[in-house]
């Protein structure tokens, strides 16, 4: 009983020690929060002169190799119905467990 009271002293002395200390660190003035004016806003003015992206040359040409995925296209893939028809006709032909009674 008498460590169950020295421990909650301790825990109380301790929380009380502690609020104090924190009270003496932290400015109990408001932070105001001031949102910034901006004196420059959105105006007209007139859009830039085009420019074409497009490639002007006559005689284009590359060198190098070409990608994987241009030259292969991967294999189809399967249907989910077909998928599960084959694991349905597995799991039919697949060998059952005996069941033996001892008595």
């Amino acid at each position: 009983m008498k460590t169950t009271l020295l421990a909650l002293f301790l825990l109380t002395a301790s929380a009380a020690f502690g609020q104090a200390i924190g009270a003496s660190v932290i400015n109990s003035e408001p932070n105001i929060f001031h949102i910034p004016s901006h004196e420059l806003r959105a105006t007209q003015s007139q859009l830039a002169n085009e420019q074409s992206i497009l490639f002007t040359a006559v005689n284009p040409s590359a060198q190098g190799e070409r990608p994987l995925w241009e030259v292969v296209k991967p294999a189809p893939q399967p249907s989910l119905g077909e998928v599960a028809r084959a694991l349905r006709q597995e799991h039919a032909t697949a060998k059952k467990a005996v069941k033996v009674y001892e008595q």
